[in-house]
């Protein structure tokens, strides 16, 4: 227990920040480093189908290729895609690796706990600012992280956030072999972005609808009779007898009727409370068309409907015919699992996101079922084996397997295929340099990216690159001297004033600055742009 009086987790370093390591591990550091608080740019690979032009490039589906925290750091940190999804993604499901100390080619499912944790809580940190205040996130997990999880996101979003643990039956044929009991389930635990989260209501099963018949031939269809009558609590003006047509006196249940008297009449009058035949008692009809959906269940054992981890590897030999079972991505969902959960929590047109991309179910299903979407994923082996390939043949037709059929997908649509660029920042010995690719437009976007607020402005004149309100930046891939800030200033409007970001300027140049514009400021890269990063998350 903190000094806060609530309840937390707490493990080694918690206090810290991870970052990825280039043999796919990770490596402690405070949470102001700058490998943490950086703010990448997202560099352009390819596009695939009906995408937007470049400059509305955010508005499109997204496969980002690299570690996924600085994957959506970029997303909420750069003005482009922030205007797009900063507070409106409406679904983040996520699929992390397990923590179950087993190894798979495609990712490491084995790292330390504290390790796992800090991992889990940087990125869900991240996730809860891209979502939309009534939006959700549905974090996919087994028991070896499981509970631990769920602490870490009542702390992240508040118990009242929490909507439920979904328990998914994830294989169809028990383990004979278990020492102890046969795991045959995973959990998601499922937490709104605000209290009170809502689901959609999902379609009623034939056997949930047993009990409505016609045999009257009610034009209005299949009813049944026995919904309540009674008042759940008692009130006086609801306490009144009833005379039924053979003069029987009905009296009303211990807290009276459901409804005044009034009211009651009306139902009657409609057919929808009737008086038994004897006329001793009177009945409500329900009708089935007047039924909406249910309330989804947190039990998914239903193979059918929300497939296994078996149908899931048959669905990925379908998609890559040929291909050895043992070369396949280790993990997959079932595109019936992911359609269930999109239906719950989405509606089309909303924005899906998986930061662990996998195999590209997520993507797979939002797409065929007319959502929009962003997937990353840390593995460039993964997306060029896998998820690439996968999509690619869901846009050309050429994929007919999973949920096509069910939801009625032919082809059509498109993606944007982005990567993380590198870190601007490179070191040598104790030193901080900027890296040897930061020059020219590549040095102008990374400076304005790690300055909050800036929004760069194509079609500048150069050296004008980025506007925040009357302040423009202006950035100078060399030395500013007084010569500059003359120029720079002569082309500032009335009332502007500037931020010049320079590799490096004469002191002579600043005080001229400060003196021709007063609070225009330089300031020198990368040791200045140290110290306007945005908030470190905390």
């Amino acid at each position: 227990m903190g000094t806060s009086g609530r309840l937390s987790l707490t493990w080694i370093n918690k206090d810290r920040s991870l970052i990825s390591t280039r043999d796919g591990g990770y490596e402690w550091v405070n949470r102001d480093d700058f490998r943490v608080t950086e703010t990448r740019l997202l560099r352009d690979v390819a596009t695939v189908g009906e995408v937007h032009d470049d400059l509305k490039r955010a508005a499109d589906n997204l496969l980002i290729q690299g570690d996924n925290g600085d994957a959506l750091r970029a997303l909420s940190r750069l003005p482009e895609f922030a205007d797009e999804y900063r507070g409106k993604v409406k679904l983040a499901y996520i699929d992390p690796p397990f923590n179950t100390g087993q190894a798979f080619d495609h990712y490491k499912d084995g790292v330390e706990h504290s390790v796992w944790l800090t991992m889990m809580r940087d990125r869900i940190l991240l996730i809860r600012d891209l979502l939309a205040p009534d939006g959700s996130i549905w974090v996919h997990l087994d028991d070896s992280e499981g509970a631990y999880a769920r602490v870490l996101l009542d702390e992240i979003f508040g118990r009242s956030c929490f909507a439920g643990t979904v328990i998914w039956r994830s294989t169809d044929n028990s383990n004979n072999d278990a020492k102890t009991f046969s795991v045959d389930h995973n959990v998601i635990h499922v937490y709104g972005k605000s209290p009170g989260w809502l689901t959609n209501r999902v379609a009623r099963r034939e056997d949930q609808s047993g009990h409505y018949s016609n045999p009257d031939n009610d034009p209005r269809g299949p009813w049944f009779d026995g919904n309540p009558l009674g008042s759940p609590n008692p009130r006086k003006n609801l306490q009144y007898e009833i005379v039924s047509p053979q003069g029987h006196v009905i009296r009303c249940p211990p807290n009276g009727w459901r409804w005044a008297r009034e009211t009651l009449n009306e139902k009657m009058a409609t057919g929808e409370i009737r008086f038994t035949p004897d006329g001793k008692g009177i009945r409500r009809r329900t009708y089935l068309l007047e039924q909406g959906g249910l309330p989804p269940s947190t039990l998914w054992a239903d193979i059918e409907e929300t497939g296994s981890n078996r149908k899931a590897k048959a669905e990925l030999k379908r998609i890559f015919r040929g291909k050895p079972t043992a070369e396949l991505f280790k993990t997959p969902k079932p595109e019936s699992l992911l359609r269930k959960v999109l239906e719950i929590a989405t509606q089309p047109g909303d924005v899906v996101l998986d930061c662990f991309g996998g195999s590209g179910t997520t993507a797979a299903v939002a797409h065929k079922m007319g959502r929009r979407w962003i997937l990353t994923e840390r593995e460039s082996g993964t997306v060029d084996k896998f998820i690439r390939p996968r999509l690619d043949c869901i846009v050309n037709g050429e994929e007919p397997g999973g949920i096509s059929k069910a939801v009625g997908w032919e082809k059509g649509g498109g993606f944007r295929h982005l990567e993380v660029a590198p870190s601007m920042y490179e070191r040598m010995g104790n030193r901080l340099l900027l890296a040897p690719w930061v020059v020219g437009d590549a040095f102008a976007e990374t400076a304005c990216a790690q300055i909050p607020g800036f929004e760069l402005e194509p079609g500048s004149e150069s050296p004008f690159v980025g506007r925040k309100g009357r302040r423009r930046l202006a950035v100078v891939d060399g030395l500013v001297a007084e010569s500059t800030v003359q120029s720079i200033v002569e082309a500032l409007c009335e009332n502007e004033s500037v931020l010049i970001v320079a590799k490096s300027y004469l002191r002579e140049a600043a005080s001229l600055l400060e003196k021709l514009s007063p609070g225009s400021r330089i300031k020198k890269a990368p040791q200045d742009l140290l110290d306007m990063k945005g908030r470190v998350l905390r």
